[in-house]
C-alpha cells in the first residue's frame, strides 16, 4: 500500500518544503520556550501547568493549519465520559501526541522514562504527572503502570497511552502491548480507542508535513469487566485496527 503523495519532481514540492520550513522555524522555538515555562511554573498547581500546555498545543495545532494546511476531523466526540478512562491510540506520527491533548480531558501520558532526561523539555514533562516507565523492564513496567495508573485514574485524570508502543508506519500494524489492558482489568476503569490517519499527512521521520485532513475516530468505551487483560487487548486492537482500514487514504 502506498501513500498518495507529491512525487520529486511534482511542482508542489518546492512549496510544501517552504511550509514545513515556516512551521519548523515556529514550533521548535516555541516548543523550547514553552517548556522552559513549564519548568518555572513548578510552584503552581497541576491543572494551570496542564491550561497553559492546552493553550500551547492549541496554537502549534492552529500553526500547522496556517502553514501546512492540515487540520483534522474528529467522529466520536460523544464516546467521550464525563468520568477518567484509560485511552488507546493508534501511534503513526507525531501529530497525535499534540492532538489528544486538545481532544480528551485533563490528562496524563505513558512515557519512556529516556524522554525524562531531555533538557527542558523532559523537565517540563516531568512536571506533567506521566508514568514513566523503564520499558525493558518487563513485569515490573507493568507493575508501576497499573500502581501508579490506579493513581491518576483516581484523582480523575485520563491515561493515555500508545499500546504498540512507538510509531508505526501507514499501513501497518505493531504489535499490542499487554500493560494497558491489565491496568484496565484491574482497575475497571473502561478503555476509549481511538483511530486515526495522521501518519499520511505527517510520516515519521519526515520534514515535510501534507496538506489534508486528519480523520479522528473515538470509538464506544470498552467495559473491562469480567474480561481477561487479553480480552480486553484483543476487543480493543480489533476496534482500531478495523477503523484504520476505513480512514485510511492509502491505495494499492
Amino acid at each position: 500500500m502506498t501513500a498518495v503523495l507529491p512525487q520529486p519532481d511534482d511542482p508542489t514540492r518546492f512549496v510544501l518544503y517552504l511550509r514545513a520550513v515556516a512551521f519548523w522555524l515556529v514550533f521548535a522555538s516555541t516548543t523550547l520556550v514553552a517548556a522552559i515555562l513549564v519548568v518555572l511554573m513548578f510552584p503552581f498547581s497541576f491543572a494551570s501547568r496542564q491550561a497553559f500546555v492546552k493553550g500551547y498545543v492549541h496554537f502549534i495545532l492552529w500553526w500547522l493549519r496556517i502553514t501546512c494546511r492540515l487540520d483534522y476531523q474528529i467522529q466520536g466526540l460523544d464516546h467521550i465520559a464525563s468520568e477518567a478512562c484509560i485511552v488507546f491510540s493508534k501511534h503513526q506520527s507525531t501529530w497525535e501526541t499534540f492532538a489528544l491533548q486538545v481532544i480528551f480531558p485533563p490528562q496524563i501520558w505513558v512515557a519512556k522514562r529516556e524522554l525524562l532526561w531531555i533538557p527542558f523539555f523532559g523537565w517540563a514533562l516531568a512536571l506533567m504527572k506521566p508514568i514513566a516507565l523503564n520499558r525493558g523492564s518487563g513485569r515490573a513496567a507493568v507493575e508501576q503502570l497499573v500502581r501508579q495508573g490506579r493513581e491518576r485514574l483516581t484523582e480523575g485524570l485520563w491515561v493515555i497511552l500508545f499500546p504498540e508502543g512507538t510509531r508505526v508506519a501507514p499501513g501497518k500494524r505493531g504489535r499490542y502491548k499487554i500493560g494497558g489492558a491489565v491496568l484496565a482489568e484491574q482497575t475497571g476503569y473502561p478503555i476509549v480507542p481511538v483511530a486515526h490517519n495522521a501518519g499520511e499527512y505527517w510520516p515519521r521521520r519526515s520534514f515535510l508535513k501534507y496538506p489534508g485532513t486528519v480523520q479522528v475516530r473515538i470509538g464506544p468505551p470498552i467495559d473491562p469487566v469480567g474480561k481477561s487483560a487479553q480480552e480486553i487487548l484483543n476487543e480493543t486492537s480489533d476496534w482500531i485496527e478495523s477503523s484504520m482500514a476505513e480512514i485510511t487514504t492509502l491505495k494499492e
